[in-house]
C-alpha cells in the first residue's frame, strides 16, 4: 500500500512517517508540508522521498492520502486533487461548519474516511460510551481530557466530539433537547491523551476512560482505516470508523 501523509512534519505526521516506513507491505509515496517548512526539499530519513510543498500532491502515485494537518491545509490539499478518486483518511479537526460543508462536497470525487480521533480501539471506546448514555439517559455526563503542555487550551476535537453525540443521544431517548455536557480540559506534562466520561447517578458514577501511551496509537488507527477503505473498491463519499467497524462485525 502506497501512503501519502500529508502533514508529514507534524506529531501524529512524524509517527505515521516512520511507522510507514518500518512496516513491511507499506510504501512513504509522499510526504507532504507546508511550503514553509523547514524540512522542504530534504530527505525523508535518508531515502528517495523529498518532503515537499502539498500543492505536488496531484503528481504523487498514492493508494491512499493520510491527512493530519489543519483545516486550511487540508482544504487547500482536496482543491489540488480536484476530482481525482484518492482515497482521504482525514485525522484533521477544528473545521468550522463553513469548512466541514466544503470538506464534505469533495467527498463526491472520493472515498473519504473522516474521525476526530483515529487512536487505536478509541472508537470501540465512544460506542460504549454512547450506549450507556442511552441506557441510563437520566445519568449527566462530564466530558474530561488530559493532554500535554503544549497543546492549546480550547478543548480537542474529540472532546466536542463526545460532547455533542451525547447530548444527541441523551436528546432521542429522553425526547426532549438535553443539556451539552461540561467539556474538563487539563494539561499536564508529555501526557499523549487521555479522554474521559464520567456519569454522575446521584448515589453512584462511573467514569469510563481511554489512555493513549504514545503516538503509536493514532498510526496504527489511521494506517488500519487506511487499508480498510482500500481494501475494496468503495464508492465517494464520507466514511466514518464506525464503517470499519461494522464491516468487522
Amino acid at each position: 500500500m502506497r501512503i501519502g501523509i500529508m502533514g508529514a512534519s507534524g506529531r501524529v505526521g512524524t509517527k505515521l512517517v516512520e511507522t510507514i516506513i518500518a512496516s513491511p507491505g507499506l510504501e512513504l509515496a509522499a510526504a507532504l508540508v507546508s511550503a514553509a517548512s523547514r524540512l522542504n526539499g530534504s530527505s525523508v530519513a535518508g531515502g528517495g522521498i523529498e518532503y515537499r510543498a502539498a500543492d505536488a500532491a496531484i503528481n504523487s502515485h498514492c493508494d491512499v492520502i493520510i491527512d493530519f494537518s489543519k483545516p486550511d491545509a487540508s482544504l487547500a490539499l482536496q482543491e489540488s486533487i480536484g476530482g481525482k478518486a484518492i482515497p482521504m483518511v482525514i485525522g484533521t479537526t477544528g473545521f468550522s461548519a463553513d469548512e466541514e460543508a466544503r470538506l464534505l462536497g469533495y467527498s463526491k470525487y472520493r472515498p473519504m474516511l473522516v474521525s476526530a480521533n483515529f487512536a487505536h480501539g478509541f472508537e470501540a471506546f465512544r460506542l460504549a460510551v454512547l450506549g450507556f448514555a442511552r441506557q441510563m439517559p437520566a445519568a449527566e455526563p462530564t466530558v474530561m481530557e488530559t493532554y500535554h503542555t503544549r497543546k492549546k487550551s480550547d478543548p480537542s476535537g474529540t472532546s466536542h466530539l463526545l460532547a455533542d453525540q451525547l447530548c444527541e443521544a441523551r436528546s432521542t431517548v429522553m425526547g426532549f433537547a438535553a443539556q451539552r455536557p461540561s467539556i474538563s480540559v487539563h494539561r499536564e506534562g508529555e501526557t499523549v491523551g487521555i479522554n474521559a466520561v464520567r456519569f454522575d447517578m446521584g448515589s453512584a458514577e462511573l467514569v469510563m476512560t481511554y489512555q493513549v501511551h504514545t503516538l503509536a496509537a493514532y498510526a496504527e488507527g489511521a494506517i488500519a482505516a487506511a487499508q480498510w477503505l482500500i481494501s475494496e473498491p468503495r464508492a465517494p463519499g464520507r466514511y466514518s470508523l464506525a464503517d470499519s467497524l461494522n464491516d468487522n462485525d
